[in-house]
């Protein structure tokens, strides 16, 4: 009997190892490439940590020319933006007749513009805070600039009031409103991380405890009492057309005025809703209280501080 393979089962043999040798050879080769771009992965990581802390704690991060800097591009280049939606909200409110369509392509066209220019505004990136809050501005930017054009198109046949209830059931707006407030937030926070290179006293960071009784509000600085009135914005989405330190101003008159006593007003939080939710914040509030409550605070010489301008 002749045992011998015919030369089909002979091909067929031949191709079946060569097939398995390939599979055993790409398998091997997977987890090569694998192990590799996970371990690339893990090295990009650990560096990106180490840039940042290295950034966070180089000896020329958070320095005043780079704060200043960034009011003068930056923010105020957003500061511009916003003041253009309150006064086009103010007009929706105040004149029935407003053309609301008209009013929103020309909010998109300005925040497409102001986007285009904070996107190549220069940033130190030795302090990652300031890059933070950049980068949310520009977020926030985008997405107002989204909505915007979105119910441009549809504007005309509602009311003020229904088109403000649209915006306030759209993501874009919202999240748009959400990114404008975190970059005030990283703003604020950078600072405080000024401060603390300036004057050992102040913290580089601080959160406030859940319930912020008024003398230990009385007893921090005001660049903190800033930071923990631009915590209590975000935290309650306040996107308001006064800024942070005009809050604080306001809660420090309303406890010296002996209003917090009367009202039995026990907690910064809840002084700050009161505020807040009745309308007693303005923009420039803090201008006005410089002189007599803080003549001598540390604070950055940023325009906000100082002037209108």
């Amino acid at each position: 009997m002749d045992k011998r393979l015919s030369r089909t089962d002979l091909g067929f043999s031949l191709m079946f190892l060569l097939m398995l040798v390939i599979a055993i050879g790409a398998f091997f080769y997977g987890v090569k490439v694998g192990g590799d771009r996970v371990r690339t992965e893990q090295t990009e990581a650990a560096d990106a940590l180490a840039q940042d802390a290295s950034a966070a704690n180089a000896p020329n991060a958070y320095q005043q020319q780079d704060l200043v800097s960034f009011y003068h591009t930056v923010f105020l280049s957003y500061r511009e933006f916003e003041n253009e939606w309150f006064a086009a909200l103010g007009k929706w409110k105040a004149d029935p007749s407003a053309d609301l369509s008209a009013s929103l392509k020309e909010l998109a066209k300005t925040a497409n513009a102001k986007y285009a220019k904070i996107q190549v505004d220069f940033v130190s990136p030795s302090s990652p805070l300031l890059i933070e809050a950049q980068n949310n501005y520009l977020k926030s930017l985008k997405l107002f600039s989204e909505s915007f054009s979105t119910l441009a198109g549809s504007a005309d046949t509602v009311a003020a009031s229904e088109l403000l209830r649209q915006l306030e059931d759209q993501a874009f707006f919202t999240e748009g409103r959400k990114y404008a407030l975190d970059g005030q937030s990283a703003y604020f926070a950078s600072m405080l991380k000024w401060g603390a290179t300036v004057n050992p006293d102040v913290p580089g960071e601080y959160e406030a405890p859940n319930t912020l009784n008024l003398d230990q509000w009385s007893a921090l600085p005001l660049i903190v009492k800033n930071k923990v009135t631009t915590d209590f914005l975000s935290n309650s989405r306040t996107f308001a057309e006064f800024l942070p330190h005009d809050l604080t101003a306001r809660i420090d008159e309303f406890i010296q005025s002996g209003q917090a006593g009367k009202m039995k007003q026990t907690s910064i939080g809840s002084i700050s809703e009161l505020l807040v939710g009745t309308d007693a914040v303005r923009s420039g509030d803090f201008l006005d209280a410089r002189s007599s409550l803080y003549a001598d605070e540390l604070l950055p010489q940023l325009p906000f501080f100082i002037s209108e301008r």
